[in-house]
């Protein structure tokens, strides 16, 4: 089985309201994908869909070469899942929730358990209920990984973390990768998805506007260029070139954004003295609000 999870025009609608918009998708088995997007853009009505939470209006999904619908009691055994909405009855601790949580599949052992929880310094004892946000949503993490599951399903998992142990999620991911697991990853934090995917898919209005290898999306992603001459230079010198667009020169020193590659850009700065080159590291940042500009509820 080449792939983890493949829809067919998949699609969702409340109504007059369609969430979901024949959605064609693959994950491949072993990779991390980042599913990016807004609140609202259709991302946990993929997720619900694809876990039979919800039913789909339209079209079919397979998830792990199964039906989400007909083989859901398999399915979930081979899943881990972290829901964007983790809540979890306060009156137990981390502990107690997890073992039952184990023995419902069969059996966790308690050093995995152990494991992720010192890893991400998550007391098992105390009561969910006196628990921060974001240690919540360590128990959250801690359930969906610790069976060692085919596919990991995370919906925005980094949530209420600070950075340190956002960083600790992250290797996580890594190492699960590594060991051949598969992990869909939904999030509206892009650099946590820059810095762990495969591909990346973006998502606008419940369709998907982007799909491809994140170093081929980050070439697409726009970059501030600063160059630096030995002397003034003229500003025409710089216009029309493939890529680069809102050029200003201030005396000696040019500023500019730059889309793909850099050879026009070189080229015509070349025939000048440079000092200084300053390429800013693409960001999924800038070509993610490429897709979403002019729309009011991006934040």
């Amino acid at each position: 089985m080449a792939e983890a999870i493949v829809t067919d025009k998949l699609s969702k609608s409340y109504g007059k309201f369609l969430a979901l918009d024949s959605l064609d998708m693959e994950v491949r088995v072993g990779e991390v994908y980042g599913f990016l997007g807004p609140n609202g853009a259709g991302k946990t009505t993929t997720i619900r869909l694809l876990l039979d939470v919800l039913r789909p209006s339209g079209g079919s999904a397979r998830v792990l070469g199964l039906d989400p619908k007909n083989d859901n009691v398999e399915l979930l055994r081979r899943i881990g899942y972290l829901p964007g909405d983790f809540v979890v009855d306060g009156r137990q601790s981390p502990r107690q929730y997890l073992t039952y949580l184990g023995n419902l599949r069969g059996g966790v052992a308690a050093l995995a358990v152990e494991t992720l929880a010192d890893r991400l310094s998550l007391d098992l004892d105390l009561q969910i209920g006196s628990l921060s946000k974001g240690n919540r949503q360590k128990v959250g993490l801690v359930q969906a990984f610790m069976h060692e599951p085919e596919l990991l399903v995370l919906d925005e998992p980094t949530s209420g973390l600070d950075p340190l142990m956002a960083r600790e999620f992250l290797a996580l991911v890594d190492e699960a990768r590594e060991a051949g697991q598969t992990v869909f990853m939904s999030s509206h934090i892009l650099s946590e998805v820059q810095h762990v995917a495969d591909r990346a898919a973006i998502i606008r209005e419940g369709k998907l506007v982007a799909v491809d290898e994140v170093e081929e999306l980050r070439a697409r992603a726009m970059r501030r260029v600063q160059v630096t001459f030995d002397r003034d230079v003229p500003g025409d010198a710089f216009a029309s070139i493939d890529g680069v667009t809102d050029v200003v020169v201030q005396e000696n020193t040019l500023h500019c954004r730059l889309v793909g590659n850099a050879d026009g850009l070189v080229k015509a700065a070349s025939r000048f003295t440079v000092v200084d080159f300053i390429s800013e590291e693409p960001d999924l940042e800038e070509l993610f609000f490429h897709y979403y500009e002019g729309d009011d509820h991006v934040a």
